[in-house]
């Protein structure tokens, strides 16, 4: 049965996003031919939980980074919008996002449907005392290493690191979610980080129809019903266009 017949009609659709979707935005991927951390392997470093709680350096650098980073300009491609309209035209879709950047939401979809499996980067908290603050207001301080004003305790953004566990409740949505969809789409991530890239086995043991949409080969492609190396931009808005058909 071709693509489009299966997918056709879905009520519930499932995505999980991962840094490819948002690379036509002009926030560089992670682990692709052109990556961050396959430029510069060493820079995951920063992105460690034991190193950056233990190396003011360490924290310096990550800060120096965050702070020109490419997605506090960036804005939501063809992919984020064709998931957000799909969403407004009567299918129901729940993105699980590896990604950070809130694009899933300034596309135009609810807070509610966006479950962010990595935390946000628009929010930043207390090690010390989990106060909250907005990340922009962090930044606009120009501190090269910024603590809590309430407690002097280190300063992380919303973000998981190497080494730090998920939100189990939020994790745990996003299962049901997995286990629920009809339709479940893989889109711009490698599957190599777990437990999130494990969502597509819960999704296939569901016997949801499962795609994958990346332009490398992932460890999950020979559970996939298709697999689709094509432009990311171009195939998303056709995948929805199909569910709509």
């Amino acid at each position: 049965m071709k693509l489009t017949d299966r997918i056709r009609g879905a009520r519930l659709v499932g995505v999980l996003t991962g840094a490819g979707i948002s690379t036509a935005s002009g926030i560089p991927d992670y682990r692709g031919p052109d990556g961050v951390w396959t430029r510069e392997p060493s820079a995951v470093d920063a992105f460690t939980l034991d190193n950056f709680m233990a190396h003011a350096e360490t924290r310096r650098a990550f800060w120096r980074s965050y702070r020109g980073h490419a997605a506090w300009r960036a804005e939501p491609n063809a992919a984020h919008r064709a998931l957000a309209e799909l969403d407004g035209d009567g299918s129901a879709v729940r993105v699980l996002t590896q990604n950070v950047d809130g694009l899933h939401q300034k596309a135009g979809l609810a807070a509610r449907k966006v479950l962010e499996l990595h935390g946000s980067m628009h929010t930043t908290r207390c090690t010390g005392c989990a106060a909250r603050f907005p990340t922009t207001e962090v930044l606009e301080r120009d501190d090269d290493d910024p603590h809590c004003p309430h407690c002097a305790g280190i300063l992380q953004p919303d973000i998981v690191l190497f080494g730090q566990k998920l939100d189990s409740e939020v994790l745990d949505r996003a299962r049901n979610v997995a286990a629920a969809s009809e339709v479940f789409l893989a889109v711009g991530s490698s599957l190599q980080v777990e437990p999130a890239a494990s969502l597509c086995t819960v999704a296939v043991r569901s016997r949801a129809t499962f795609v994958i949409v990346n332009r490398q080969p992932t460890p999950y492609d020979e559970d996939a019903d298709f697999v689709l190396r094509d432009d990311i931009e171009t195939v998303v808005p056709e995948l929805c266009a199909a569910v709509r058909a």
